[in-house]
C-alpha cells in the first residue's frame, strides 16, 4: 500500500515547494496594494521570504488551519494563489510593502495573521533591511477594507510610538472566539454551557 503523506509531517510527497525556490506560479499575483512599487522577484523573494520564515516561527505566527508557519502558505502547491507577495515602496526602498492574500474570500484567520505578521516584522526589523514593513489584506476578502482599516491604524501607532502593541479600534474578524473575546462574552451557550 502506498502511504498517504502528511502534509505536516517530514515527508511532505511533494505538496510545498522549496524555501530556496521562487515559483511564480504557486505564489499569489502581486495586487493593488503593490502596484507602482518594485516587486520582489526570484532571489530578492526568496531571501525576504526566508528571513519570514525565522522571524513566524520566533513569533509564532501559524496559520491554525493548516497548522505551519504562515510562511510555509506561499510553497503550499494546494493553495497557488495564497500567501504573501512583496515590494519595496517607490520613493523609498527602505519601506517594504506585504500583500496577504488568504485562501478564501471568508478566512476567518486573515485579520490575525496580518496583523501578526505586521508586529512580527515591525518588532524584529533588525532581522531584515526594511525600517517599515506595510501589510495588507487582498481585496479579495470580504473583510479587507476593514482589517485594512486597522493595520493602517496599527502602523500610524508603530510611526508615532515604536511599539508594536496597540490593539486597533472595531470587531473585525470572522472568527466567533475572538469577536466574543473583545465582546467579553462567550462565544456561545453562556456561562451554563456544558463546554
Amino acid at each position: 500500500m502506498v502511504p498517504f503523506p502528511s502534509p505536516f509531517g517530514d515527508d511532505d510527497g511533494g505538496l510545498f515547494d522549496d524555501y530556496e525556490q521562487f515559483v511564480p506560479e504557486n505564489i499569489p499575483r502581486p495586487g493593488p496594494f503593490l502596484e507602482g512599487h518594485r516587486i520582489l522577484r526570484d532571489d530578492e523573494h526568496v531571501d525576504f521570504h526566508d528571513r519570514t520564515r525565522e522571524v513566524f516561527e520566533e513569533r509564532k505566527v501559524y496559520d491554525m488551519t493548516f497548522n505551519y508557519n504562515l510562511a510555509r502558505l506561499n510553497l503550499d502547491t494546494r493553495h497557488s494563489g495564497a500567501g504573501y507577495r512583496y515590494a519595496e515602496e517607490a520613493g523609498d526602498p527602505s519601506v517594504l510593502r506585504a500583500e496577504f492574500t488568504p485562501t478564501t474570500p471568508f478566512c476567518p484567520q486573515a485579520h490575525t495573521l496580518t496583523i501578526g505578521s505586521f508586529r512580527a516584522w515591525n518588532a524584529l526589523s533588525d532581522r531584515h533591511e526594511y525600517s517599515l514593513v506595510r501589510v495588507r489584506t487582498a481585496p479579495m476578502h470580504h473583510q479587507s477594507e476593514a482589517i485594512n482599516d486597522q493595520l493602517e491604524e496599527l502602523e500610524e501607532t508603530f510611526l508615532e510610538t515604536g511599539s508594536v502593541t496597540h490593539e486597533p479600534e472595531g470587531t473585525v474578524g470572522s472568527n466567533p472566539m475572538e469577536r466574543a473575546m473583545r465582546e467579553e462574552r462567550p462565544s456561545r451557550g453562556g456561562p451554563d454551557a456544558p463546554f
